[in-house]
């Protein structure tokens, strides 16, 4: 295969923040002064950055970084754009839509917290949104002949760590005590969101694995000309998490609980092949939420109504008040989310009377129910409600919607027990500092191997037969 060479040209500053790099000491690790109150244009002009392929053995030419890359390319006269928008709303929904689809192995496989609904309802109602500390900052790359977008990005500029659920705020306040800024930074993830999926959507094409490292490349050259402390890509999959690791990122494991349908009948049919303690347990619990009177409920796409999106924002209000967590989804994201995403969503819900008392948000993939939020009426207590709305009800939901896997999100050894068995979770880290990077580099071999001791002890102890798994 031919040598490809590569040009790259870049048309301005970033477009998305003007930073005064003047610190001040506080309590907070996050000491950078922000300020965006610079109107020329000449200044908000979107950044741009053009890979020419062609097939001729030339050197790639690089004129605004001197990393030297190597790129082969089959085709010729191929040219290549990336740039950036400060809005998922800038790029249609069907081309985002087209490149996640393919990204995740197709309709059968589709993530839908990768979809441009779920994530422009988060910029929409204010929930991921530059005021809260994730200025959107997504990546457009297209074939410029065709005019086509062959892959995108989901990335933000962060002022913190929260809504990760990959803590690294140990790290921020090691830079801070050094002297130096962690924050700003760029993160690839879903806000708030805590499942695995490809970061880099990227469509079939005949160059995809190109294109593919030279979107790594661009990243890690926007982090260090914007003079960003690092760039994070979490909870990405597992063949990304091992390009990254090929690229210079620092990999990351971590642990989450998640329920495998194993061709099951019914929910009986699945406790079947649970100890016959743990299978009793399960039977009782049940029994004791149907004592209580309480009537629960499947509810999709238009049968969930305002009224419901209602209560459930004063349940999840009353978690993560009681939970001391931080609210980060506002009400009119739920109403958002709902008319938006329609079928995929599934609000499971718990009557007592005429009164709804409880939910567990889920969404539909295509072989995954995600679990998501619960959340119950303030100032009340259902015994077991928790189990049966968010663990129970998931696993009958995916049993009868044919579904592989359901994830129930982060955190939660309750859950081994009631048929969720560990796996393994990824993120991966590029620090510019190279004495960070060292430090943490051998912080993150110490953790993988403690996680992984931990994820054999939880399997072995699992609550299945011998002989299921």
């Amino acid at each position: 295969m031919a040598a490809a060479a590569v040009g790259v040209r870049c048309c301005s500053l970033l477009p998305f923040i003007h930073i005064d790099t003047r610190k001040f000491k506080s309590s907070s690790p996050c000491y950078y002064y922000w300020n965006n109150n610079n109107n020329n244009n000449n200044n908000n002009r979107r950044r741009r950055i053009d890979a020419l392929f062609w097939g001729a053995n030339e050197k790639k030419r690089i004129s605004w970084s001197s990393h030297q890359q190597q790129f082969s390319f089959s085709l010729k006269n191929k040219v290549i754009s990336i740039s950036f928008v400060s809005s998922i709303s800038d790029i249609p929904s069907t081309e985002w839509d087209a490149c996640a689809v393919d990204a995740t192995g197709g309709p059968d496989k589709f993530n839908p917290f990768l979809s441009h609904a779920f994530l422009s309802s988060l910029e929409i109602s204010s929930s991921a949104v530059k005021d809260n500390g994730w200025t959107p900052h997504h990546m457009i790359v297209k074939d410029d002949q065709q005019n086509i977008i062959v892959a995108v990005v989901p990335l933000y500029l962060k002022t913190h760590s929260y809504g990760e659920f990959v803590f690294d705020h140990s790290w921020a306040n090691a830079y801070y005590n050094y002297g130096s800024s962690y924050y700003p930074k760029l993160q690839s993830c879903v806000p708030f969101t805590p499942v695995t999926g490809p970061r880099i959507l990227i469509r079939n094409t005949s160059f995809k694995h190109h294109v593919f490292d030279f979107i790594i490349s661009a990243m890690k050259d926007l982090t260090a000309m914007s003079q960003l402390s690092s760039l994070h890509v979490t909870f990405p999959s597992q063949n990304e998490w091992h390009k990254f690791s090929q690229k210079g990122f620092l990999p990351r494991i971590g642990m989450q609980y998640h329920w495998t349908n194993r061709n099951y009948k019914n929910f009986d049919d699945f406790l079947m092949d649970m100890k016959h303690n743990k299978r009793k347990k399960i039977r009782q619990e049940r029994k004791k939420v149907a004592a209580q009177n309480l009537v629960m409920k499947r509810l999709r796409g238009y049968e969930i109504k305002a009224k419901h999106w209602d209560s459930f924002y004063t349940f999840y209000r009353n978690t993560t008040d009681n939970k001391w967590g931080t609210p980060y989804l506002t009400r009119e994201f739920f109403h958002e989310m709902g008319s938006r995403m329609g079928d995929q969503v599934l609000l499971i819900v718990a009557e007592d009377g005429d009164e709804l008392v409880a939910g567990a948000l889920n969404l539909i993939g295509g072989d995954t129910l995600f679990g998501r939020l619960w959340g119950c009426q303030p100032q009340t207590y259902y015994p077991f409600l928790h189990f049966e709305a968010c663990y129970y009800q998931a696993i009958e939901a995916a049993i009868e919607l044919d579904l592989k896997t359901v994830e129930a999100g982060a955190q939660g050894e309750h859950k081994i027990e009631r048929g969720y068995l560990p796996v393994t979770t990824y993120s991966c880290h590029y620090l510019i500092d190279e004495e960070f990077r060292k430090i943490i580099e051998d912080f993150l071999v110490r953790e993988s191997s403690q996680v992984k001791v931990v994820m054999k002890l939880l399997r072995d102890s699992g609550p299945f037969k011998e002989g299921v798994l």
